[in-house]
């Protein structure tokens, strides 16, 4: 049987018992406030939340605006968990010598692709460009990014984003391993080679 499934095996139903009573809760209202302001019987929303109602369309909206939250808030006890890479099991990718670079979404993103790229000093990627918007967050380290004429030197904390249809390298300029996170989309990057 399903989470959501009836407890006679019947085909599930949509459940807000639990969110409309944590919701109501959060706000310190009773049944009672609630059905005053949303002008549903105290009864059946006692059955709402204890899942042996389901409310119509236009209970769950008068009930969300008794509480104060959007309608669709309550229906987020059906939404999937949240999803969690730990540190340990990120996917390893193929980099250079001595370039360390990990999925940080594990692939369960489906529109971002976020890497954590570790760069011994001195070592770059070369000039290489792509397709998507790129973005670079620095975590640690000095870095140099280079695309086209303009060359920019950037330290921890500092963010850079660039059309990587333009060429571009990026290089640890510092004296010690540096950090960075990439964020691309994840459908649509192909490599165009390095130039």
């Amino acid at each position: 049987m399903t989470e959501n499934a009836d407890r006679d095996g019947s085909e599930p139903r949509i459940r807000i018992g639990r969110e409309v009573r944590r919701w109501r809760k959060s706000r310190a209202l009773t049944l009672a406030h609630v059905s005053e302001a949303s002008g549903l019987n105290l009864g059946y929303l006692s059955q709402i939340e204890n899942e042996k109602a389901v409310p119509s369309l236009d209970a769950l909206v008068a009930i969300a605006g008794a509480l104060d939250v959007p309608p669709a808030w309550l229906l987020l006890d059906s939404a999937p968990p949240p999803r969690v890479v730990r540190a340990a099991d990120r996917p390893r990718l193929t980099t250079s010598p001595g370039t360390e670079a990990t999925e940080v979404d594990g692939g369960t993103s489906r529109d971002l692709r976020i890497l954590e790229v570790v760069v011994p000093p001195g070592a770059s990627t070369g000039v290489h460009m792509h397709s998507g918007d790129e973005h670079h967050l620095i975590i640690e380290g000095r870095w140099r990014m280079t695309q086209g004429d303009h060359v920019v030197e950037l330290g921890p904390g500092d963010y850079l984003a660039w059309d990587p249809t333009v060429p571009h390298d990026v290089e640890n300029v510092g004296n010690s391993v540096g950090r960075l996170l990439v964020i691309y989309p994840r459908h649509g990057r192909r490599d165009a080679g390095a130039s």
